[in-house]
């Protein structure tokens, strides 16, 4: 009889074991000092929804503590236009840096933030911008994410300019993409 109970005893407790490991939980996203990486998809339109463009998105990033990052972003785009007056192909870069918020500590990682800096290319005036996001990460394994973010940027020439821009000359990016932390 003890040996029936012995052997029920450790049998329960073996297998507890494997229950044990799955109930710890998981730690999903970045910590302190760590890095990240996305690469997405991206779109833009100006703010009336006319025109628009499309391309690739690539951020690289440096988490101040496990909620807050700051980065650099580089986006390429390209622009098939044709109107009245034109009739052309444009290419488009925009290099920014940026800081982010991220709330929750689960899969769900929603984020705001802001990035200032600077587009050029084919078939827009240089010019600087500042920016607001907001976004959402979704962790689909401990350090990799789906990401979806959207901006809206406001174009200035001058730091006089920048007052009057957030209402008049503004673009919303739209973007889409996959990330990792390192």
């Amino acid at each position: 009889m003890i040996r029936v109970k012995t052997a029920a005893i450790t049998l329960c407790l073996l297998g507890a074991l494997p229950m044990t490991a799955f109930a710890q939980s998981t730690r999903f996203g970045p910590d302190e000092g760590e890095r990240e990486f996305s690469i997405s998809g991206t779109g833009s339109n100006d703010q009336d929804f006319n025109s628009g463009t499309f391309g690739l998105t690539a951020d690289l990033g440096w988490y101040l503590r496990k909620d807050m990052v700051a980065g650099v972003r580089q986006s390429v785009s390209y622009a098939d236009i044709e109107g009245e007056d034109v009739s052309n192909d444009f290419w488009n870069g925009a290099t920014r840096g940026y800081i982010n918020y991220q709330f929750l500590d689960d899969r769900a990682k929603p984020f705001v933030g802001a990035s200032l800096g600077g587009i050029y290319g084919d078939g827009i005036n240089n010019s600087a911008f500042a920016g607001l996001e907001t976004g959402l990460k979704y962790y689909v394994q401990t350090k990799t994410y789906f990401l979806a973010r959207v901006e809206y940027q406001f174009f200035f020439d001058s730091s006089s300019d920048a007052s009057d821009a957030f209402q008049d000359d503004g673009a919303f990016a739209y973007t889409v993409g996959l990330g990792y932390n390192f």
